[in-house]
């Protein structure tokens, strides 16, 4: 079984984004897709503890072009010092974590990485994370770089023929967009990530939170302690 999974290059994603990554054979990064024109992206924004609270942590992106571009063209807003205002964020809400030193000299060069590109820009922090988690390059893709065709779940397919793959992983919220019986038609099986958020302490919190940054993991728990629940999760 050669387990293929697609998902867009997301800015300092969840855990289940690195579960993702763990589970599969192949994992795409799929940076050709349309950025949306309206409304919040998660290739943009987290959710981290700020002062307390769940908040959103943004990065400013430039909107001013007209019809659509995809992600691989999407930049950054230049001049807009957001990298800045994410360290002061960070140093200011979880400096008394448990694993602050430890998390910020691994994010902090990650954050202020000045490429532009927002898809060069999260690829690159999520391999890098990746690596000190435990999960290779060798498993990685962009589908940019990869020969394909047709749309949505045509699309899919094809990446997945073109990897080697007999098995498509897709994740919680696919439901309500895919044909599962197209996949069967191109002989390629069909199984869903069912990923189960563990839950941690959370520094001075009485509920845990799920679904933050894996920001928030690693301020928490350290490298060593996240890198097992993945493999455990494998």
């Amino acid at each position: 079984m050669h387990i293929v999974t697609i998902h867009q290059p997301n800015f300092f994603p969840w855990l289940g984004y690195f579960d993702k990554i763990s589970k599969a054979d192949s994992f795409v990064f799929f940076d050709d897709i349309q950025f949306p024109k309206k409304g919040g992206s998660w290739s943009n924004r987290i959710k981290l503890f700020i002062s307390g609270d769940v908040r959103w942590v943004t990065a400013a992106i430039n909107r001013d072009y007209s019809g659509t571009r995809n992600i691989n063209e999407m930049e950054f807003l230049s001049n807009n010092p957001w990298r800045l205002k994410m360290l002061k964020s960070l140093d200011t809400s979880y400096r008394r974590y448990p694993h602050f030193p430890e998390t910020m000299a691994i994010i902090e060069p990650l954050i202020l990485n000045a490429e532009s590109n927002i898809a060069e820009y999260n690829i690159h922090a999520v391999t890098q994370l990746g690596k000190k988690l435990g999960l290779g390059y060798d498993k990685i893709h962009r589908s940019s770089n990869l020969k394909k065709e047709g749309s949505s779940n045509e699309l899919l397919c094809s990446i997945t023929k073109t990897l080697g793959g007999d098995t498509y992983m897709c994740g919680g919220g696919a439901q309500g967009y895919q044909d599962d019986n197209l996949f069967t038609k191109r002989g390629i099986k069909l199984i869903y990530q069912n990923f189960q958020h563990f839950k941690y302490p959370q520094f001075g919190q009485e509920h845990f939170v799920p679904g933050l940054s894996v920001i928030d993991a690693l301020m928490n728990l350290g490298f060593q302690e996240v890198k097992k629940f993945i493999i455990k999760m494998k």
